[in-house]
């Protein structure tokens, strides 16, 4: 195995690891080389399609649209309206406490709003 360079590259490979992955018995020898290959696709994948750092008001905010709650639901869990307004619109920071309110609603990790 060598550093993936190309797309094409990077499809050959992932479609071997795909293979390794669905195996029902691999040898010794198959697995060093499946972890190998996995390190190689991260690698490409950090440099090719690097993700941004998302803040916590940016992860609030994207909560919020894909389970469809809007600021309004969050009165009383975090504060009040304006509180709510405030931290979704990054005007004010999100403290422990509202971290951890936030986290039990959405039944996520703590960590995405610390």
């Amino acid at each position: 195995p060598q550093v993936i360079e190309t797309e094409e590259e990077y499809d050959r490979i992932l479609a071997i690891v795909e293979r390794f992955t669905f195996s029902k018995i691999l040898t010794p020898e198959e697995r060093v080389l499946l972890k190998l290959l996995v390190q190689l696709i991260e690698t490409y994948e950090s440099e090719m399609y690097p993700i941004d750092e998302s803040t916590p008001d940016q992860i609030l905010q994207h909560l919020l649209e894909v389970t469809g709650t809007c600021e309004g639901d969050l009165v009383g869990v975090i504060g009040s309206s304006n509180v709510v307004s405030e931290i979704v619109n990054n005007k004010r920071s999100i403290s422990k406490t509202q971290a951890k309110a936030l986290a039990d609603y959405f039944q996520v990790s703590i960590n995405l709003f610390i």
